[in-house]
């Protein structure tokens, strides 16, 4: 139980207790609001209790921050209502943070003020109600009359500078080579198109041929030590004299005549026509005859080994003709106008015997004694193409083709008339095949050009089952379109070496041996500046001759 004092002590402390409470919430106020800013309104609201003096409230937008900054203003110079002045005036006075918070709304509104936002929405508006609805076709602007106007050639009107207009051309003959007409069957007579008046001086040339192309018996000859070889390459220069155009267009194949006193090239370009040049003669252009034998590429060029008097030449218009130089006379030897020709090789020592590869695979014995331009016999091999060809020097009974990827190598004696199959194949090649070609002498080797870049010197020494690759040699094959494919050749002074041209810079023509390594490369800015793609060597003289995609023929002599 309380006694009465206690009571009355404990009332007089209840009766405190409102007052230092409101005090106590009075002086908390600003620590709350400074830690609870969002709560500002309502402590606000709680801090002036019932008073008359309006509550403030955040803006939405500009007008509303414009008219309470308008008001404010109006209460700062003392032109608010009297009777909220005097109610603030009787209660408590604002703290000094809710003045500050008062000064920086008012503060703020100016500041929005003077950014003149409504001004700048209000010409939005305007800008927006007088855009034109989609509905509506806008007018096109009209070109200036000034406009510069764009020049046109007066050559592609067909009108001369004073406005006449020009008259058509007239529409020029196509040339007989370019539609690939055959030329007449039957000899043509052996007249150059060069020549000029009555041949007196090719009459002469013709009575030198029949001296110097006495055939002579083959010795066989050892091979040379390479560095002798070596250094009868490093002997061999060129010159501008021995430099010529022979024929027309880009050449296709190259023979060299085997005299020993004179020098005598002979050259097949593309349209059919076969150059001579006479490299003894001076100046150089009394020295080169040119003949059209042909009319489209002549891809096989050869003089006669038993009768160097007759260069026998073979084109892809399916015809092959012998120039007999003893009788002035280019006869023809085999005639076919339903296949392209694309080699020919000498099947018996005395000439006397042919066998022609064609480019749809076929292959004919054509016997030269036999009346007509036919042949004895026809062969179907299973190849799709055959690009060149050519008999074994020793075993004459073998021959060798290139194909499209593959290389075979034939029997003769057992070619049946239904379908040839090949003694022995070669797949090693992953592209296109330019050639493929046995060594001259013994034929122990074979050559073949492909455009995977690479050159592969195979081992057949002995013809059996299967013929080991020796050396993969790696060189740029890729000649393009305007330039006729590179045929790496054996050069029949040293059957161990083989020739072929190159398209590195400065120009050359590359000398290899069958192992791979580069023995030479003749080399000559000054004269040789283009690419020798078809080369021939002399075969008992230091002499090579390369002939390149103009017509011109490079000659390096010893």
């Amino acid at each position: 139980m309380m006694s009465p004092q206690n009571l009355s002590e404990n009332n007089s402390n209840d009766e405190e207790k409102p007052k230092i409470k409101r005090k106590h919430r009075e002086l908390e106020t600003p620590e709350k609001e400074a830690v609870f800013p969002k709560e500002e309104y309502s402590l606000q609201k709680s801090a002036l209790g019932s008073q008359t003096q309006p509550s403030v409230v955040i803006p939405k937008n500009t007008k509303d921050v414009l008219s309470l900054s308008n008001e404010m203003q109006n209460n700062q110079d003392g032109g608010g209502d009297e009777n909220e002045t005097a109610d603030l005036d009787d209660s408590t006075e604002l703290s000094a943070y809710e003045k500050k918070r008062l000064k920086n709304i008012s503060e703020n509104a100016e500041f929005f003020a003077s950014l003149h936002l409504v001004e700048t929405a209000a010409r939005l508006r305007e800008m927006i109600t007088k855009r034109p609805s989609r509905g509506i076709k806008r007018k096109k602007l009209k070109k200036a009359e000034d406009e510069i106007v764009c020049r046109r050639s007066m050559r592609l009107l067909k009108v001369d500078p004073s406005g006449v207009p020009l008259p058509d051309p007239s529409p020029q003959p196509e040339s007989v080579v370019d539609q690939y007409i055959r030329l007449p069957p039957g000899p043509l007579e052996m007249i150059p198109e060069n020549q000029t008046g009555e041949n007196e001086m090719f009459k002469g040339v013709l009575q030198m041929w029949m001296k110097i192309s006495q055939p002579r018996n083959k010795s066989t000859k050892k091979l040379s030590s390479m560095k002798r070889y070596q250094a009868g390459l490093t002997g061999m220069v060129i010159s501008e004299d021995t430099i010529c155009k022979v024929t027309r267009s880009r050449i296709c194949s190259m023979a060299i005549h085997p005299s020993e006193t004179r020098t005598l090239v002979a050259a097949g370009d593309k349209v059919g026509q076969v150059g001579l040049w006479d490299l003894t003669q001076e100046p150089r252009e009394d020295g080169i005859f040119t003949f059209t034998l042909h009319s489209r590429v002549v891809s096989c060029l050869n003089f006669s080994p038993a009768n160097p008097a007759h260069l026998l030449s073979l084109s892809h218009d399916g015809t092959l003709r012998c120039g007999d130089f003893t009788r002035a006379v280019f006869e023809e030897v085999y005639r076919n106008e339903e296949r392209d020709f694309s080699f020919f090789d000498f099947l018996a020592d005395d000439a006397s015997t042919l066998i022609v590869g064609h480019w749809d695979a076929g292959v004919a014995i054509v016997d030269r004694r036999t009346p007509g331009t036919s042949y004895e016999q026809f062969f179907n091999s299973d190849m799709s193409l055959i690009r060149t060809l050519q008999v074994h020097p020793v075993n004459r009974h073998y021959f060798i083709t290139a194909g499209a990827r593959d290389v075979h190598i034939y029997d003769l004696r057992h070619l049946r008339s239904k379908g040839m199959k090949p003694l022995i194949s070669l797949t090693e090649h992953m592209k296109s095949l330019a050639s493929a070609y046995f060594s001259p002498v013994t034929g122990n080797r074979i050559v073949t050009t492909c455009a995977d870049d690479n050159l592969r010197v195979f081992d057949t020494s002995s013809i059996s089952s299967k013929i080991p690759l020796l050396t993969r040699v790696r060189h740029n094959n890729n000649t393009g379109r305007w330039l006729t494919r590179f045929r790496a050749v054996w050069d029949p002074k040293q059957e161990d070496c083989f020739i072929v041209g190159s398209m590195a810079h400065p120009r050359s023509i590359d000398v290899f041996h069958e192992s791979g390594e580069l023995v030479h490369s003749f080399i000559r800015e000054e004269c040789l500046a283009s690419v020798c793609s078809i080369n021939v060597t002399h075969p008992t003289q230091n002499i090579l001759a390369g002939g390149n995609s103009s017509g011109r023929i490079h000659v390096f002599k010893g």
